[in-house]
């Protein structure tokens, strides 16, 4: 089965379908687009193609660290936060990990890489699959936690007092704590829900983040680990090869920090959009869970392979069939753009209750 949403290649050959002509619900990117400052830079960035990037990415570097507010020493840019996942497993190499489920399916994938046993701490349905003090009793026979945060699939965020609470244990057993906030920029106040403020504190935390989502740049490939842990930082340079990010991602990233209103709008938009979404789908008496990121997970009673259903109209959205601790009942839509989105809860009517 697929493990990532966005595959609308597969999509068309299954359902004859043009790639072009199918609205895609699985993959969670930003709605409102590539800003136009954005997407001047990658085609501009297209003159740098006949000499190799700064392979010490100064500038790329330097404008993370005030989009961040981070020093420059805590940052490793990455081909996307999932390369960061791998260098992260291979430079460390841990022994026994702790994943929740569900979540991110990159997590076990890499580590799976270095044999490193993987344990699962269960997310209950019954208290909205949140992250509970029930975990303190999985981290002891663990070297590293992964946590994504808001997680994906369920955008359900991880109360911060809780987050630190988990940090400042690890560390006094030398465990890694590595919070993946790759969704983070769509949340609103995510000044509440970040613990980037407690890199400096603990040197045993790293934070994932990526361009990927809320510039909706997937093709670009950017995104950065940050720690103020100045020996891991060195060994995830060291974990692969050099140049891994292109001329075109960096420029990319040096117009995307300047883009703060352009991530207000689209914080705004997207929790207007959501909210329309959630109220239409619990009309339908459908399970759904809160959600703080730019998507929605709902589980269904019926048995309807729900993709399926939506493929036939065009639609693609995510079966999350194959994410632990959940089943086929399960399926996570991004939020689209307002016109999107009515089309999106039209069909979903028509299959649940004949229109």
């Amino acid at each position: 089965m697929e493990k990532h949403g966005a595959d609308i290649f597969t999509a068309a050959q299954i359902s004859g379908i043009d790639e072009n002509n199918i609205i895609d619900f699985s993959s969670n990117i930003n709605p409102l687009g590539i800003p136009a400052r954005v997407e001047k830079a990658i085609m501009g960035s297209v003159k740098y193609s006949d000499r190799y990037p700064d392979i010490h990415y100064r500038g790329l570097i330097e404008g993370i660290s005030l989009y961040e507010n981070v020093p420059a020493s805590y940052i490793f840019p990455s081909n996307g936060a999932a390369e960061g996942i791998f260098r992260i497993a291979l430079c460390l190499k841990p022994d026994y990990a702790l994943l929740t489920a569900p979540t991110f399916s990159e997590y076990e994938s890499a580590l799976e890489t270095v044999d490193c046993s993987i344990k699962y701490y269960n997310l209950n349905e019954n208290e909205n699959f949140k992250i509970t003090s029930g975990i303190f009793y999985e981290i002891n026979a663990v070297d590293i936690v992964f946590i994504c945060n808001p997680n994906n699939p369920t955008g359900q965020i991880t109360d911060n007092n809780l987050l630190e609470k988990i940090i400042a244990q690890c560390k006094l057993s030398d465990k890694v704590v590595v919070i993946d906030e790759c969704f983070m920029d769509f949340v609103e106040d995510k000044e509440k829900f970040s613990v980037s403020h407690l890199l400096k504190k603990y040197d045993n935390l790293i934070i994932l983040k990526a361009f990927t989502k809320i510039f909706a740049i997937p093709g670009i490939r950017l995104g950065y680990c940050m720690s103020s842990n100045e020996k891991i930082i060195d060994n995830l340079k060291k974990a692969g090869p050099p140049w891994n990010v292109s001329a075109p991602a960096q420029e990319a990233a040096l117009a995307a920090v300047k883009e703060k209103d352009y991530v207000s709008q689209s914080t705004e938009y997207i929790k207007n959009q959501r909210k329309y979404l959630v109220e239409e789908i619990k009309k339908l008496n459908i399970n759904i869970y809160d959600s703080y990121a730019n998507y929605i997970l709902f589980k269904i009673s019926d048995n309807i392979d729900l993709k399926e259903e939506f493929l036939k109209k065009g639609i693609l959205i995510r079966s999350c069939a194959n994410y632990k601790n959940l089943s086929d009942k399960y399926y996570r839509i991004a939020v689209k753009r307002e016109k999107e989105n009515e089309l999106f809860i039209e069909i979903l009517k028509e299959i649940m209750v004949g229109g």
